[in-house]
C-alpha cells in the first residue's frame, strides 16, 4: 500500500435509473450504475478503472475491474485487481476475488470469496522427491 497509489478513479460515465443496457460494456476512468446492464462489465486502459454499481441498480454478468463499489444486485462473479467494498444493501450471486476488501453487515455473497495473491515475476519451479534407484 505505501509508495503506490491506490486511489479509486473519479467517476466520469453513468448508466442512470430505468435505463437497460444489453451488451458487454468496455470503459477507463470511474462508471457508475443507476440501471440494468444485461452483459459484462470491464475496465481497461493504463489506469485502474472503478465501477460503483448502486443500491437500485442490477447487473447481470461478469465485473472485472480494479475497484468496485457495489450496494446492488449482481449475477455473476466479480474480479477486483485491487479492491472490492460490499455495502449493507449488495447482493452478489457469484464470486467474488479481490486483493483487499471490506464488507458491511447486511451484504449478501452467494458464493465465495476468493482472495487474489500477488502475481510474482519469479518463475516457481517444483521440486520432486528424489527417489533411491535400485541398481
Amino acid at each position: 500500500m505505501f509508495g503506490k497509489s491506490n486511489k479509486p478513479s473519479p467517476i466520469d460515465s453513468l448508466i442512470g435509473t430505468g435505463t437497460t443496457i444489453e451488451g458487454n460494456i468496455t470503459f477507463t476512468g470511474g462508471l457508475r450504475i443507476d440501471g440494468h446492464v444485461k452483459g459484462n462489465v470491464k475496465a481497461n486502459g493504463n489506469k485502474p478503472g472503478t465501477l460503483v454499481v448502486s443500491e437500485l441498480a442490477k447487473v447481470e454478468g461478469d465485473i472485472d475491474v480494479a475497484h468496485v463499489v457495489i450496494n446492488g444486485t449482481v449475477a455473476g462473479p466479480v474480479r477486483a485487481a485491487e479492491y472490492v467494498e460490499l455495502l449493507p444493501k449488495a447482493r452478489v450471486t457469484g464470486n467474488v476475488s479481490y486483493k483487499s476488501i471490506e464488507i458491511h453487515v447486511g451484504a449478501i455473497v452467494m458464493g465465495q470469496l476468493v482472495y487474489e495473491t500477488p502475481q510474482k515475476s519469479e518463475k516457481v519451479v517444483e521440486l520432486k522427491p528424489h527417489s533411491a534407484s535400485s541398481d
